[in-house]
């Protein structure tokens, strides 16, 4: 998957009933369907069935079963409520008649209101003066470790530039944050917010819970930790495009019996907070098998 119109025709599910839609998945290097990637299609499903051009503000979602990558996801839709200004949906993922997922979103319409944010950290550097995955990976390919080196070879539709670079082979403990600039490698022509949101869906779920390994990183990384999304939500704000990078500012306030927890801010270049997303993850370290 190469390009922003591959990823765009994944998210887009047929109709199979009312109320009831299919997708299939594609791998980003785990042996398993990416979070990402349901939740975005779970946002899909839910966007078929407003009428009334109202747009997604907020969704709450639990992870409850690894996906299989071969077997298509059926997700059913259930219209909770439209109500004078919000509408609500819940959404259940499922393959072979067996819940993978549920999501609750929720749709707002248009209106004026009071407005402020936080500031973005402008002394970052920016991202003409960054390696790209896809650069890491020609430079430093032949001495990552296996495991990384894999997970940069699998061709992706957005490129990301790590502020932070970690090097895979110096063992020693980080600060609780990270900081990641992206963009799709190819542009998307007269898209609607709704379809920005769901590209966006798609990409909160990269980098974010991977932060909380960076305090124990002397000792703990994705060769001898079983990571894996349990939560996953998100509130959207404003109206953005992907003509530019934008800004994944992360930290993990918390990593607590065998879970961890990271929250993060997107941002515009020029500033303008899109959306923050909340992650609770798994994070228990793996046991060594003896002789």
């Amino acid at each position: 998957m190469k390009s922003a119109n591959e990823l765009l025709e994944l998210l887009d599910l047929k109709i199979i009933a009312p109320s009831q839609f299919e997708g299939i998945s594609k791998t980003i290097g785990s042996p398993h369907v990416f979070g990402g990637q349901v939740l975005a299609q779970s946002v899909n499903a839910a966007y078929k069935t407003i009428t009334n051009g109202r747009i997604l503000h907020s969704l709450h979602a639990y992870f409850l079963e690894a996906g299989d990558l071969k077997i298509p996801i059926v997700f059913e839709v259930n219209e909770v409520r439209d109500g004078g200004s919000f509408s609500t949906r819940r959404v259940l993922a499922s393959q072979n008649g067996k819940a993978i997922f549920i999501l609750a979103a929720s749709f707002h319409k248009a209106e004026e209101g009071h407005d402020h944010q936080i500031e973005m950290n402008t002394n970052l550097k920016q991202p003409e003066e960054l390696l790209s995955w896809t650069e890491m990976l020609a430079r430093y390919g032949s001495v990552l470790p296996k495991i990384t080196k894999h997970f940069l070879e699998i061709e992706r539709p957005i490129e990301f530039k790590p502020v932070e670079v970690i090097n895979p082979l110096k063992q020693e403990n980080l600060p609780p944050y990270s900081n990641i600039w992206f963009k799709l490698k190819t542009p998307i022509a007269d898209a609607d917010l709704a379809t920005k949101q769901q590209i966006l869906t798609y990409i909160s779920d990269y980098n974010i819970l991977a932060a909380a390994l960076l305090p124990h990183a002397s000792e703990a990384h994705f060769g001898n930790t079983q990571m894996a999304s349990l939560d996953h939500s998100m509130w959207f704000f404003r109206d953005f495009d992907y003509d530019d990078w934008m800004l994944y500012s992360i930290e993990t306030p918390n990593a607590s019996s065998a879970r961890g927890f990271a929250k993060g801010n997107i941002f515009s270049r020029d500033g303008k907070l899109i959306a923050c997303v909340a992650q609770e993850g798994l994070m228990r370290p793996m046991v060594k098998k003896q002789d």
